[in-house]
């Protein structure tokens, strides 16, 4: 096989988030999951973190966590398996914005990719505004370099908005 019959391997980081019926089990049982996606290794996972709802909903604490993955996958097809998994958990996609979820899986990062579409917007747009992301993915990725915003490391972090604290 030549090389450039090969697929590529490219990697992903993806957003977990978590607040009902068991999230820190739901996430736990999320990371193996997204190991379990085809064409794709599962390559580090962060500590899981409880943090204070986002978006104005009442509603409970959620935790928080995010994976770094290596992927043969186009980020749409990678995109359609993380929400397989959260239908498979019992996600309703018709639920309130920013509202409850037993599992949200985000595609935050795919390789290079800038990539908007209707349904697909890559690098995620939220992940400079919301420090329930940003920790997780800089403890698995500090040097990771985010298209458009720049290294990881360089973004600030408003550790108080929502609250945050990492549970193990």
């Amino acid at each position: 096989m030549t090389r450039s019959s090969r697929e590529h391997w490219r990697p992903a980081y993806v957003g977990l988030g978590s607040n009902l019926s068991g999230p820190a089990s739901q996430l736990r049982d999320a990371f193996e999951l997204l190991a379990d996606i085809p064409r794709t290794r599962l390559i580090a996972r962060s500590s899981l973190y409880r943090s204070a709802p986002f978006g104005g909903v009442e509603q409970p604490d959620f935790v928080n966590a995010a994976a770094s993955l290596l992927t043969q996958l186009t980020a749409r097809q990678l995109l359609d398996e993380l929400q397989k998994i959260e239908t498979q958990r019992g996600r309703e996609r018709d639920a309130v914005r920013w509202g409850p979820r037993v599992l949200d899986l985000d595609l935050l990062v795919h390789g290079d990719e800038q990539i908007e579409e209707t349904e697909l917007i890559v690098p995620h747009p939220g992940i400079a505004e919301r420090n329930f992301v940003l920790l997780p993915l800089m403890e698995i990725a500090p040097e990771l370099v985010i298209p458009g915003l720049g290294r990881i490391a360089t973004v600030a972090v408003n550790r108080d908005e929502p609250q945050i604290a990492r549970m193990e």
